[in-house]
This record gives C-alpha cells, structure tokens and sequence, in this order.
C-alpha cells in the first residue's frame, strides 16, 4: 500500500505501531493466574493453586478465540501466548506439583518435574514451527493445558481428600507427571475442538448440554475436571490403536483380494 508524496511519488505507507489489546489482555490474565499459582503452591495454599490453573487454562482457550473472532490476530500475540503457555502450562504445574507431592522422593521427584517443564517447552517450539502446516482439526501430542490439567487435577483431588504425603498418591502424582510429560512431545493425534462453530445457530439440545456439562462440573470439581483431563488425555492413544487396527484389517483384506483363487 503507498501514500502519494508531494511530487505525485509515492512513498510507502508507514504501518501503525502497537499490539492488539483485547486478545492479549485474556492471554495477561491467563499468566497472572498461572504466577499466583506458583505463589499460593510456595505457601500451601494447593486448592487455590489447582483452580488459579484451571482459570488460567479457560482464559487460554478464550484468547485465540477472541483473537480470531475479532480478527485481531498478530505475530506478537501468537509469540506473547507461547509464553504465557510456558509459564502457565509448564512450569507453574511442574513447581505445583512437586511443591505438593514429588519433592518426597528426592532426585526423581524434582527431575520428574523438570521433564515436565522441558517437554512442555519442546511442546510448544514443536507447535509453533508447525502452525502453517499442520493440520487444524488435531494437536500432534498431547496439548500442554491438557497435561497441565492432569497433573493440576491430580494435586487438587488429593488435596481435596487429605491424601497429601500418602504414599500411593505420591506414587500416582509421580507416573501422572512423566506420563504427561511424554505424551506432550509423542506423536499422538488429539482432536483439537478448533472446528466447533462458535457463532453459528446450534440445536437447543447442544445448548442444554453445555448446561449439563457445567452441572456435572460444579457436583465435585476436583473429581470430575480430573476425569474430563484423564479421557482427553486417554482419547488420543485410544484413537491411535483403533486407526493402526483398522489400517491392519485393511491391508489385509487388499491382500486377500490380490492372491490368485486356488487352481481347481
């Protein structure tokens, strides 16, 4: 685009300057949520700490959103949302959850979380290379606020029960964290959601589930949000298995029909 000078040149159009305030305010809101996790886990508090990432991860589902219904979105906001992420989603869970639980096993504990943290920031630089080409309708592994949930939803039901410094729950705390961890950087296929049409009209029956949805919620938030994290995070390796079966049933019917018929 050029602006005509004063000679009836043309010079180029200068671009205004500034970031998009209205996306990035959600995206601020989601890091502030995730630091006073950090905060509330350095002083105790692991049920404010649980829910203060729980808000952070609704607020990053929103951002993108809002960024994409306004048509606000920028390179500054995707980069400024990688790092919210980081801190969100990597290391605020990772320090939450050995705050809670890891730091009884020593060594392993503090490095379980560290893989935590690692493979959540190899999550991300792996999800940024790949926004223009991937495909939009899946995630490759497991999204950092999913893992986030599990190991988030895993600290906020065992405190929740009194279970804090039982053994078992450290032990499930410990597998739930590198389980996570993992599934973040595989290569697993998870459905992303990013196809649902916001803004479309939708049957009244989709309405009253959303409904139901925030009922089955509210009856026993760190049992069932933990549950919800749980099947999300089993729906991808389920799906995996249930695809490489039917390739193999394919391949071997195309087999079937490509041997020769026995010589009668």
């Amino acid at each position: 685009m050029t602006e005509r000078g004063d000679e009836g040149g043309s010079v180029p159009a200068r671009r205004r300057r500034g970031i998009y305030l209205l996306p990035n305010l959600f995206t601020t809101a989601a890091l502030f949520a995730g630091f006073y996790a950090i905060v509330a886990a350095g002083n105790g508090r692991f049920e404010a700490a649980a829910i203060s990432l729980f808000v952070a991860m609704c607020l990053d589902g929103i951002d993108g959103r809002i960024a994409r219904l306004t048509n606000t979105q920028s390179a500054f906001g995707a980069e400024y949302d990688s790092l919210s992420d980081m801190a969100s989603f990597g290391l605020a869970p990772a320090l939450v959850v050995y705050e809670w639980s890891l730091h009884a096993l020593g060594k392993p504990g503090w490095l379980a979380a560290f893989l935590y943290a690692t493979m959540t920031a190899l999550r991300l630089a792996r999800f940024n290379t790949q926004a223009g080409t991937a495909d939009k309708r899946y995630f490759q592994g497991l999204p950092s606020p999913a893992a986030a949930a599990l190991v988030t939803g895993i600290v906020w039901l065992g405190d929740d029960g009194g279970l804090r410094g039982h053994g078992a729950m450290t032990t499930l705390s410990f597998a739930l964290t590198v389980t996570a961890a993992l599934l973040m950087v595989s290569n697993i296929r998870y459905y992303s959601f990013k196809d649902l049409d916001l803004k479309g009209r939708v049957p009244f029956f989709k309405a009253l589930l959303v409904v139901m949805v925030f009922v089955f919620i509210s009856v026993n938030p760190a049992l069932n949000l933990f549950l919800v994290a749980a099947v999300y995070a089993t729906s991808g390796p389920v799906w995996t298995l249930v695809q490489l079966r039917q390739r193999r049933q394919a391949r071997r019917m195309a087999a079937a029909a490509d041997r020769p018929p026995p010589a009668g």
